[in-house]
């Protein structure tokens, strides 16, 4: 009896996996919905960001904001830009926290080539749609997105009425059967 408890001792194969959980799981930090109001967002990616320690706190507080954010590319790499992570009063006393700092976008290098393209060349803006937790990191998704016209926008409102319109006559349609 004591044999089969020690050769099954290193067996992980029936164990769950690590962050696979709902409890665990992805949660989201922060949300553009902006983004979706003056964009038509095409394509998206999940990229990586490099922070500093001090913003990771400051995040697991929840004070971070991408409502005015954008990404641009710089030298062949791809930064973030007018992402707000407010510095937490118990932040390190030998680091200069800058809110509004320039965060650089890890993303591997054929996407960052296919977004340089699109953006150069098609003229798209990089909009960031949401920061998240993916396990222990901190991910962003980014959109392709042209700019809507205020004819666009109109129209999306009109469409968006229309649909809960017609739910709420669906609903009461089929209460009434």
């Amino acid at each position: 009896m004591w044999l089969a408890y020690v050769a099954g001792f290193g067996d992980n194969g029936r164990m769950a996996k690590k962050g696979k959980d709902k409890a665990n799981g992805d949660r989201t930090i922060a949300l553009n919905k902006r983004a979706r109001h003056d964009y038509h967002l095409e394509q998206r990616f999940e990229a990586g960001m490099a922070l500093q320690g001090w913003e990771l706190k400051a995040i697991r507080a929840g004070r971070a904001n991408i409502g005015e954010s954008y990404a641009v590319v710089r030298d062949g790499e791809l930064y973030l830009f007018g992402a707000q992570i407010t510095p937490l009063i118990q932040a390190s006393t030998h680091v200069v926290a800058d809110a509004y700092r320039t965060r650089k976008l890890l993303l591997h290098r054929r996407e960052i080539d296919t977004l340089i393209g699109r953006v150069q060349r098609d003229g798209y803006t990089l909009v960031p749609i949401a920061l998240y937790w993916k396990g222990n990191k901190v991910k962003a998704e980014l959109a392709l997105a042209k700019g809507k016209q205020a004819h666009d926008k109109r129209q999306t409102s009109k469409d968006r009425d229309w649909a809960r319109d017609r739910q709420r006559v669906m609903r009461a349609h089929n209460r009434d059967a």
